[in-house]
């Protein structure tokens, strides 16, 4: 085992160097004369990470520069160097040469605000009509019904991934029935019909399976759902004990490995924050409040790229919504309060982007939401929203992480940890996203208020 683990700490050193093909070259000599199954799937696991490391890092110096100044017109060759030299923009070199992070530059952008005065201003009517939202839930308590959405989701491949007349297996994600979304109905389907997976299911998808066309391979689904957003004036005095024995108990303060991990650095992370306390709902208030001081929002690679996301979060200070979400969850239940995942969707109608957060459980109010990444980003007299409450411009297609799809994929996910985009496999392996294009789309929508 430790010699294992010994050639897996070599190949990323290679990869640290960016010496890519020496790396895949040591790989499939190991391959050849490995036995153990289990090794060879994590051997093959590698090989598919540096794929996807190829595709995070894909702008060349060049184009990074004509990137930067769409952004900061007035920025000089001379500044762009200078920010390279001090380690400000996110590349490595590969094979030699320089390739910038496909993401550098919102990451810049957030780790360097200074900056933003030279940006090119761009209004954000989101967070107006978010705000406007918001204010209209805090005068209520409880589920509020809020919006009633019409959305078109389609995958389109793109010409060079697929042979004409080659199988082709797709799953689309799709709402899941529970409280934020009492009523689903799906309205449309090209080009054939799905197979729709149980509102239960933990990740839940449309399913297709076709065959590739040579003008255009692609599959869509457009459904109606309504959504309900949570508001609720909590007293922290009131709340009791949990029942240690209770399944919710049990199963929501384990760990699922590799990335809701009890390990050292986060058991000590965990007592430091929550200390003496013993008030379960305060506990999860004081490592919510931890994470959005303390963790900066950044976009990150793949998720495929990473063993264990918590930790990362915490020795980097940074993450974006999913790995906030899964330092909070982590916390929690090291701290023997009972939390979860939910993801899906952020559908504002003037803006939509994948989206994470969690939900922890207290007695006697039941499910809460915890939402630590758009806490963090809001001004500070709406940070707290986001500890307990939940807006309704949300899509919630996932309840847990890693969960199997139905039917079930073959070959390695693209996301390992969590669906929004959908997932693509051939009969003879996976799809990754470089080789083809989603879209969301709302068709309509009405406020419910």
């Amino acid at each position: 085992m430790e010699e294992k683990q010994a050639f897996l700490k070599s190949i990323r050193g290679l990869i640290k160097k960016g010496k890519i093909s020496e790396a895949r070259k040591q790989i499939n000599e190991k391959l050849l004369g490995e036995a153990d199954v289990e090794y060879r799937e994590r051997l093959l696991l590698e090989l598919f990470r540096i794929e996807v490391l190829l595709t995070e890092y894909k702008l060349a110096y060049e184009e990074a520069f004509n990137e930067f100044k769409k952004e900061v017109p007035d920025i000089t060759e001379e500044e762009f160097e200078k920010l390279v030299l001090e380690n400000k923009l996110d590349y490595i070199n590969l094979e030699g040469k320089m390739f910038f992070f496909k993401d550098f530059l919102f990451n810049f952008f957030k780790l360097n605000p200074d900056w933003e005065n030279r940006r090119k201003k761009r209004e954000d009517e989101s967070r107006q009509i978010l705000f406007k939202h918001q204010d209209e839930i805090k005068k209520k308590e409880g589920y509020v019904p809020s919006l009633k959405f019409r959305i078109r989701h389609s995958i389109t491949l793109k010409p060079e991934a697929v042979k004409e007349g080659e199988k082709v297996r797709i799953w689309i994600p799709l709402p899941r029935r529970c409280e934020l979304h009492p009523s689903i109905k799906i309205v449309n389907f090209h080009p054939t019909k799905p197979y729709i997976s149980h509102e239960s299911i933990p990740q839940r998808t449309a399913f297709f399976e076709l065959y590739a066309n040579k003008d255009k391979t692609e599959a869509s689904i457009e459904y109606e759902y309504t959504v309900q957003a949570f508001h609720q004036n909590v007293d922290s005095s009131k709340i009791i004990s949990y029942d240690e024995s209770s399944d919710i108990f049990i199963k929501y303060t384990s760990e699922e490995p590799p990335h809701i991990e009890f390990t050292n650095n986060l058991r000590k992370l965990a007592e430091e924050i929550v200390g003496s306390e013993r008030n379960p709902y305060v506990k999860a208030k004081k490592i919510f409040t931890w994470i959005i001081k303390n963790i900066r929002y950044n976009l990150p690679y793949e998720y495929v790229l990473y063993d264990n996301i918590p930790e990362y979060v915490l020795e980097n200070k940074k993450g974006d919504c999913g790995m906030q979400t899964l330092l909070f969850i982590t916390l929690c239940r090291i701290s023997g309060v009972p939390a979860r995942w939910q993801s899906g969707w952020y559908i504002n109608p003037k803006r939509q982007s994948p989206h994470d957060w969690a939900q922890f459980y207290v007695e006697p109010y039941g499910w809460l939401y915890a939402d630590p990444s758009f806490g963090g980003g809001m001004p500070d007299e709406r940070k707290e929203f986001y500890f307990g409450n939940i807006d309704a411009f949300r899509m919630a297609a996932n309840n847990d992480i890693s969960t199997q799809f139905m039917p079930p994929k073959r070959y390695f996910r693209s996301d390992p940890v969590d669906n929004q985009r959908g997932e693509v496999e051939l009969n003879d392996e996976n799809l990754f996203y470089n080789n083809w294009n989603y879209r969301m789309e709302v068709v309509g929508y009405e406020f419910l208020y």
